[in-house]
């Protein structure tokens, strides 16, 4: 194992736009920062749709008080990417990429956290303070149902051209599975969209619900509501529906049923998880745990809710940090100093 001789004040865990606004606020505040990430910097923006565009406008994307120049009023997913490359050379931000977090130990102002890079070599990090950025991307919520794992599943939704042609099923009815069966459909695919709703979600964007509604009542989209996936097998689908159990020809499904935080991981670091949403426990105003020394930041602090907090608002939780350690290690100094 390589034990690294750097001790840095902060280390932030997740290196996406979230996780960048921490380090930087914490940077500007005067301390030493380091990010790891087990994937590419903002690995969750890398594996969105390739054709993908936001909901939102450039200036509710900016972070570091870096202008985001865009000529669309809705920036895509390639912009994105160009700009927090450009934050992150800005900031001269230090950045470990490809590794993962395998365990965090120690406690306040003296943590070690172990990483591993993509060929398993181990390094170990030292800091006063840890902030878990490592929002939600990562970790599919699965059906758990017989044939989810073969190969022609997936719970991710990326270019619409390898499925001309073919029987499609997207499961789920928010607004990734409402853009993937359009996509999809107007790329050649036949699509059959499922969803234990009764209708597509409400959350679904304004200029895109009319658009897919408009697909199913013209029965260019097969849809089935009030309904659910119940096995998969290599050439069929099988789905319970209001009318009885119908098995349908299937080359692929998008399984695009939402995704979760890691719980797990925060749970083994000695976080709460509390009641049905599965909110983390942590102070409102400072984002520390209550767990001395370990902030929460992003979409992370709103547990299962992950429709809450998005880049736009979380993106302002490395400031709340940054003036909490302000005055923590600034308190940590002084007392050192005294004895």
């Amino acid at each position: 194992m390589e034990m690294s001789d750097e001790t840095f004040d902060v280390l932030v865990i997740g290196a996406g736009p979230t996780g960048m606004a921490c380090a930087i606020e914490a940077q500007r505040a005067g301390f030493r920062s380091v990010m790891v990430d087990k994937g590419c910097l903002c690995n969750s923006l890398f594996h969105y749709p390739s054709h993908m565009t936001f909901f939102t406008t450039p200036e509710l994307l900016e972070i570091g008080d870096i202008p985001f120049p865009s000529p669309n009023q809705k920036p895509n997913r390639n912009e994105a990417l160009e700009y927090y490359r450009k934050v992150a050379d800005h900031y001269k931000l230090d950045v470990r990429q490809y590794r993962t977090v395998e365990s965090v130990t120690g406690t306040d102002d003296n943590f070690s956290i172990l990483t591993k890079d993509q060929f398993g070599r181990e390094e170990t990090y030292r800091s006063r303070k840890l902030i878990i950025a490592t929002g939600y991307y990562d970790l599919p919520n699965y059906l758990n149902i017989p044939g989810e794992d073969l190969p022609k599943v997936h719970h991710y939704y990326d270019d619409p051209h390898p499925f001309y042609g073919l029987d499609v099923m997207v499961i789920g009815g928010k607004n990734s599975a409402a853009i993937a069966a359009l996509e999809l459909w107007r790329h050649g695919a036949k699509v059959t969209l499922v969803h234990r709703g009764p209708a597509m979600h409400r959350h679904v964007k304004y200029w895109i619900l009319p658009d897919i509604e408009n697909r199913i009542k013209n029965k260019e989209v097969a849809a089935h509501f009030d309904s659910t996936v119940s096995r998969i097998d290599p050439d069929t689908v099988t789905i319970q529906t209001p009318q009885g159990e119908k098995v349908l020809h299937n080359d692929f499904v998008f399984a695009l049923t939402g995704y979760h935080p890691d719980f797990h991981f925060l749970k083994g670091l000695g976080v709460r998880i509390e009641g049905n949403d599965m909110l983390p426990c942590c102070d409102v105003q400072s984002l520390e745990s209550n767990v001395p020394g370990i902030y929460l930041a992003g979409v992370i602090v709103a547990g299962s809710r992950t429709n809450e907090i998005f880049i736009e608002n979380g993106r302002f939780h490395g400031r709340q940090i940054a003036e909490d350690l302000k005055r923590k290690l600034a308190e940590s100094v002084v007392a050192a100093g005294a004895s």
